[in-house]
């Protein structure tokens, strides 16, 4: 059904006389008479020199608000801000990844709550951005979309990002030399777009197109192509139809459409981050959602996508088969996927795939359903007297489905890398390192330099990691993130000493301390809880207002649940 105001928001601030400053205001940025009888369009661009990530959304957001301009809108492109994990991995920036994840989707309902725009178009390229961009859009509930900034073409000899880490570790192990490193270094990263594997930036905008708030084929897309900068016209003209038809994003974000985003994840092998994300888009959503539904999720989806960081393939290469509408098609027909949901198209996610080919004879990427990679899903919560209230491991069975052995604990990440680096941690131990998260880290860093370290050293199937922290979308191995409760809010990850034996079975889904009740009890009787590492500041607040990452680390109060 047709709505006939679609100027909601923007018509009782920027028409008749009282409102005259605010349309003198807009007449310097260059509207005219006529602009001020059209729809205004806010467009989040997530535009910075800081990333690869993020260097080319800009002209991405001059093709999105072109788009709006010629369906009948008026685009006003505003920034908000990204950070790059690359960079600030294994250090102590990294606090303020998951921060920024807060920060945008605060800044995004600010400016559109503000300036009074009737619709939104969000376009990140980046881990936390895109997330948080999505977050935004839940807070408004206006008329609105999200657009990928698409993929980084292949690096060269088939490199990419994690390449480079796990470079460092083989420099480490003494397989490759420093001008080795450098080479690689030189050439994994040729130009602007996002991670090359289904690390977190495409696993997130996969979810987020299988939710319905992209376009069709939106997360499939290089970020340097014709398809990308036609999609973010078509963004244009969808928002449009959106006000038009008096679509929201929690008209589109229902449990059901979250059922379909967690499944995808999980066919495409997709990163732990997913569950964190995804997790917090609901709260924000005022979707209940929660660990136990990625579990219940996870028993009938099978891990089809043979891409990195556990497969061989990287991102474009599944764009140049077609990208995931196919294998999007392919759960429809099986029953795995609700097609009634609706998306930013305006129709359901069976319309919108009802004439989607499937994929060309003869590819590798995409397996069959009858013959997976894992025949249920890699995203492992396990619980036990180690996590009583969960951990998220990324398992796809190459790793192994069960480890055992003795605990190296350490105070952070930093001191963990240079164990790793220096020779202290050896094959069959778990390394435990906490004191990392959400509130603890502050900012829940992801682990990524010691994981690549692990792989790099050639320990990656002779180690297990445990941390309350978390992972890139880049990290594999037997690694467990998101223990909780964290180590600072007094969780068993806290008390545990060199030498304790700990199981974790990833069948069983259990990850067990063993230690006796009666030692547990004591050593939770002299634990102190240490002194916060900031005190004032943006982490400061962080950690003082966050959940922990069972329910996504949100700072947003949402009094509907």
């Amino acid at each position: 059904m047709s709505k006939d105001n679609i100027r909601e928001h923007s018509a009782p601030v920027y028409e008749g006389i009282e409102n005259a400053p605010a349309r003198s205001m807009m007449r310097a940025t260059g509207f005219k008479d006529s602009d001020f009888t059209r729809p205004f369009v806010g467009i989040a661009s997530t535009w910075a020199n800081v990333t690869p990530c993020n260097m080319h959304i800009n002209e991405l957001a001059r093709e999105a608000e072109k788009g709006v301009n010629q369906a009948g809108g008026k685009g006003i492109i505003f920034n908000t801000i990204t950070i790059s994990d690359g960079i600030s991995n294994g250090t102590e920036g990294m606090k303020y990844s998951l921060l920024s994840r807060e920060i945008i989707a605060d800044s995004i309902e600010a400016v559109v709550g503000c300036q009074a725009y009737d619709g939104v178009i969000a376009i990140g390229g980046c881990d936390k951005n895109m997330p948080g961009c999505i977050m935004g859009l839940a807070r408004l509930n206006r008329p609105g979309l999200f657009v990928y900034g698409g993929t980084i073409k292949p690096g060269a000899g088939h490199t990419d990002m994690i390449s480079v880490f796990e470079a460092v570790g083989q420099h480490a192990k003494g397989e490759i030399s420093a001008i080795q490193v450098k080479q690689i270094e030189e050439v994994a990263l040729p130009g602007p777009g996002s991670c090359g594997g289904m690390y977190t930036a495409n696993s997130m905008a996969s979810a987020i197109e299988a939710l319905g708030m992209s376009l069709p084929g939106s997360s499939a897309q290089e970020a340097v192509s014709d398809e990308k900068r036609i999609d973010c016209q078509k963004a244009g003209e969808a928002v449009m139809n959106l006000l038009r038809l008096d679509i929201k994003p929690r008209d589109i974000m229902t449990k059901a459409a979250f059922e379909n985003s967690i499944k995808v994840l999980i066919a495409l092998g997709g990163s732990t981050n997913g569950v964190l994300h995804l997790l917090a888009m609901a709260h924000t959503a005022g979707v209940e959602l929660s660990l136990d539904d990625f579990v219940r999720i996870g028993q009938d989806i099978p891990v089809v996508a043979d891409v990195r960081p556990s497969g061989q393939y990287l991102m474009s290469e599944l764009i140049a088969i077609g990208g995931i509408q196919p294998l999007m098609k392919r759960m429809l027909d099986a029953g795995m996927l609700d097609g009634s949901c609706l998306t930013v198209t305006g129709k359901t996610l069976a319309e919108n795939l009802a004439e989607v080919e499937d994929y060309p004879e003869g590819q590798q990427i995409i397996l069959p359903f009858d013959a997976p990679i894992k025949k249920d899903s890699h995203l492992v919560v396990l619980k036990g007297n180690l996590s009583p209230t969960g951990a998220v491991a990324k398992i796809t069975g190459k790793e192994g489905l069960y480890f055992e052995g003795p605990a190296r604990v350490f105070e952070g990440e930093i001191g963990a890398m240079r164990g790793i680096l220096d020779g202290e941690v050896q094959a069959g131990e778990v390394v435990v390192i906490r004191g990392e998260g959400p509130k603890g880290g502050p900012g829940m860093p992801e682990m990524l330099k010691p994981t690549s370290a692990i792989i790099g050293k050639g320990l990656g199937k002779s180690v297990a990691l445990i941390t309350d922290g978390r992972f890139s979308g880049g990290s594999h191995g037997f690694v467990i993130g998101h223990v909780t409760p964290e180590a600072y809010e007094g969780g068993p990850i806290g008390l545990v000493q060199n030498g304790d034996r700990i199981s974790i079975n990833a069948e069983t889904r259990e990850m067990t301390w063993h230690v006796s009740e009666q030692e547990i009890a004591a050593r939770q009787n002299r634990w102190v809880k240490p002194k916060p590492n900031y005190t004032h500041g943006a982490l400061a607040k962080f950690a003082k207002l966050t959940t922990g990452a069972e329910k996504g680390a949100v700072t947003d109060l949402n009094l509907e649940l």
